[in-house]
């Protein structure tokens, strides 16, 4: 273990002690099932934070309901610090798509930060889209949107909101949006040529379009994604200002206070920083985030929600 390593986990184990209940192991709900990037990077901090010294960090699977479900259970939980929420910015739509949905997914949570980020990538089947630019596509999608299926992992993910982002700045608002249950089984209908095209995690989309299975129009970005050099940015190609990123944070119920709340966010901004968690990341196509205050996540959770309003609204995205 190199002086680096040492440094940090001291780090974490100093921030993270005062922040969590003293005495029990802290509970990680992860409302997703196992083996989705949710659980990853929940598991990857908890073995993180654990091994640093403090209390056992273990993460319990609560899987359904578009996320809903674990994230009820934490949201009635007492403000303890020995209960914690790792999700995605599916979070913010819970209210959008569940209807009676038993909680306000921003009102009853105290954040904590940001985990990581990772971009979308626009992709189709290579014959099947009829497009071999993002140009061309757009092109093909105005002329004819009923032609185009969009598929997407689920009612109010980030896919959802790029794929209704996509349609109107083309003009293609009748195309067709089809939510599955998980990336893997919409993407895979991509695949199969049974569905136009998917704004897909990059993760799940790199090894298909390597392999000549889909092929890659754009990143949902600004920039190039280091994962996935060859592939333009929207802005590159020709639709600029369609920015869409996925984003993974860890929650507490409200009112857990403000002074540990700010420690846990150091702990884990500073194991986002260790080259375990950092050469894990790049490996999954994402990025650490590792900048966030409690204050800093809570502005920008109220900024994702106003624009997830604004895109619900002008979708027609209601709960169902």
């Amino acid at each position: 273990m190199n002086r680096r390593t040492i440094l940090a986990a001291a780090a974490i184990a100093a921030l993270a002690r005062p922040a969590l209940a003293q005495g029990r192991a802290v509970r990680l709900v992860v409302p997703a099932p196992p083996g989705g990037a949710i659980d990853v990077l929940g598991r990857l901090y908890a073995q993180k934070l654990t091994a640093a010294g403090g209390p056992a960090w273990l993460v319990e699977n609560r899987a359904g309901g578009n996320n809903t479900i674990g994230a009820a259970e934490v949201a009635r939980s007492a403000p303890d610090g020995n209960t914690f929420l790792v999700n995605a910015d599916i979070h913010l739509m819970g209210k959008r798509v569940v209807p009676g949905l038993t909680y306000d997914p921003v009102a009853d949570f105290t954040p904590i930060a940001r985990l990581a980020t990772a971009p979308l990538v626009i992709v189709g089947h290579p014959t099947a889209s009829g497009a071999g630019s993002l140009a061309e596509l757009a092109a093909k999608m105005k002329a004819a949107p009923r032609d185009y299926t969009i598929s997407t992992s689920g009612a109010g993910s980030m896919a959802h909101l790029a794929a209704e982002g996509l349609k109107r700045r083309v003009g293609a608002d009748e195309a067709v949006v089809a939510h599955y249950r998980g990336t893997a089984p919409a993407i895979n209908d991509v695949v199969a040529g049974n569905v136009s095209l998917m704004v897909a995690p990059l993760l799940s989309a790199q090894p298909l379009v390597q392999a000549g299975r889909l092929r890659a129009f754009a990143v949902v970005s600004p920039t190039r994604s280091a994962a996935m050099p060859d592939v333009p940015s929207v802005e590159e190609a020709g639709l600029p200002g369609l920015h869409f990123l996925l984003w993974y944070a860890v929650w507490a119920p409200r009112g857990f206070a403000g002074g540990p709340a700010a420690a846990l966010a150091q702990a884990l901004n500073a194991a986002g920083r260790t080259p375990e968690i950092t050469q894990r990341l790049t490996a999954m196509g994402a990025e650490a985030h590792t900048t966030d205050t409690p204050a800093s996540f809570a502005a920008f959770i109220a900024e994702e929600d106003r624009k997830n309003a604004r895109i619900a609204e002008q979708a027609g995205i209601k709960p169902e």
